[in-house]
């Protein structure tokens, strides 16, 4: 951390966490009843996956859930988001439960407890049930109310036990990625079904706040959204044209619903016979208050109505996925969404880089990965110190996993993992974070004493 801002500066009840999600470590996809998801189901296309991987063993997680547990305690952090796999507990999307899938998950936060670690749930990273996706998947209406069934039965299990819900993970790549682009599950490409599908996923998270609080819920209760701030590539009207409409489409299409109630009409009207059908009453719904709103930030976005932007031009640092370091637009970011926006209180829900990472001698010096959380922790204390009402941050991610569509060729963790022996290996930057949060409660400690 630079002097200018000394670490102990974040309030004592910041929240200090790692993140993870279901499909990317568990493994065990056909285990204990668990039902096959989108994502089961897209790896088996040939091409789709960089190393034509899947999600099948991963990190085992699902076995080693206890090591997994004395680890992340071991990091020191306060908090660790993770998501429930919803074909693991409900194998078909809707109709029977699967006790073995609950058990793990109720182990699992009651394991996180008894080390005094906050559960973070997020109830979908994804893998929708392929049984659903089989009846039109997050295209199809009634999705939006077997949703709401699965956010009921998981608050049944662990409601009265986790600190936080989170309904969904990015939207936009949910919808944009996985029904414009077609990159990821389920591998469509149809625009107006990727408008349909963002609508029902937003609808479907005012639906599941509105029926979790009237089940008593009395977890923190929010959205997890991956923002970036979109800047033009030169100052030429025709790029500053497409960044805003790029800004519209990542950023106030899930935001302006959120906290005002309607979709930005630039977007709508770029849209025509795009534009997603909303029902009256929808957006009431979508605009239900939440008590946090959750940001996942990697870099920014560059747009250009010419030729596409070439990152490797910018002079910045450049991570494995191709993104620049960019932590200045967290902190840029941050403080527009608290100037445009009523926003609750806002958590980092994913933070981190992909880098090269090899084991030498039986450690890891992954100097690059421990100066960007260090950038980015001082963006989010700079944004703070402007006034943006912060309640914590997570690394993403506790361990190497599953990439999605780069599959186990890209490495985010900051524990490396031997996909041979599953042997996990605290990285520098592991080290770093630990040290950084015994400072953080030293710190605390002597402001008692």
């Amino acid at each position: 951390m630079s002097s200018h801002h000394h670490p102990d500066s974040f309030p004592d009840d910041f929240v200090w966490g790692v993140a993870t999600s279901a499909f990317q470590i568990e493994g065990a996809s056909a285990a204990d009843g668990k039902g096959p998801s989108i994502w089961d189901t897209f790896c088996k296309v040939p091409g789709v996956i960089a190393d034509g991987s899947d999600g099948t063993v991963a990190c085992e997680h699902y076995q080693r859930c206890e090591q997994d547990l004395d680890m992340i305690a071991k990091l020191g952090v306060n908090a660790y988001r993770f998501s429930t796999s919803w074909p693991r507990v409900q194998a078909a999307g809707s109709g029977a439960w699967n006790d073995k899938g609950l058990d793990f998950y109720e182990r699992l936060v009651d394991g996180l407890l008894a080390r005094g670690i906050a559960p973070y749930l997020t109830l979908n990273h994804w893998d929708l049930p392929q049984a659903l996706q089989e009846q039109g998947g997050w295209a199809n209406r009634d999705t939006v109310h077997r949703f709401v069934d699965y956010a009921l039965g998981m608050h049944a299990r662990l409601g009265d036990r986790v600190a936080s819900i989170a309904t969904h993970n990015e939207p936009w790549v949910m919808s944009m990625l996985g029904h414009e682009t077609g990159i990821f599950a389920p591998g469509i490409k149809s625009r107006a079904t990727a408008m349909q599908v963002a609508h029902h996923l937003m609808l479907s998270h005012g639906m599941a706040l509105r029926a979790l609080r009237d089940a008593g819920c009395q977890a923190s209760l929010g959205i997890v959204l991956n923002l970036s701030p979109i800047e033009p590539a030169t100052d030429s009207d025709a790029d500053r044209a497409k960044a805003r409409l790029e800004d519209g489409r990542l950023v106030r299409w899930y935001m302006d619903p959120l906290f005002t109630g309607s979709y930005p009409s630039d977007v709508v009207e770029h849209l025509d016979h795009d534009a997603p059908a909303v029902l009256p009453g929808d957006m009431d719904i979508i605009r239900t208050p939440m008590n946090f709103l959750g940001i996942n930030y990697y870099s920014r976005s560059v747009a250009s109505a010419g030729a596409p932007w070439d990152v490797h031009k910018s002079g910045l640092e450049i991570t494995e996925m191709d993104w620049e370091v960019y932590p200045q637009g967290l902190t840029a970011l941050l403080l527009r969404l608290h100037q445009d926006y009523p926003v609750p209180p806002m958590f980092i829900t994913e933070n981190g880089g992909a880098f090269k990472d090899p084991v030498v001698q039986g450690q890891v010096h992954d100097a690059d990965r421990t100066r960007y959380l260090q950038q980015h922790i001082q963006a989010v204390a700079d944004a703070m110190r402007q006034g943006v009402n912060m309640g914590g941050y997570m690394v993403w991610s506790l361990m190497d996993n599953f990439e999605w569509a780069s599959g186990y060729a890209k490495r985010f963790g900051i524990v490396h993992v031997d996909y041979t022996t599953q042997k996990r290996t605290f990285k520098d930057s592991a080290l770093w974070y630990q040290e950084f949060l015994a400072r953080q409660t030293t710190s605390r400690l002597a402001d008692v004493a």
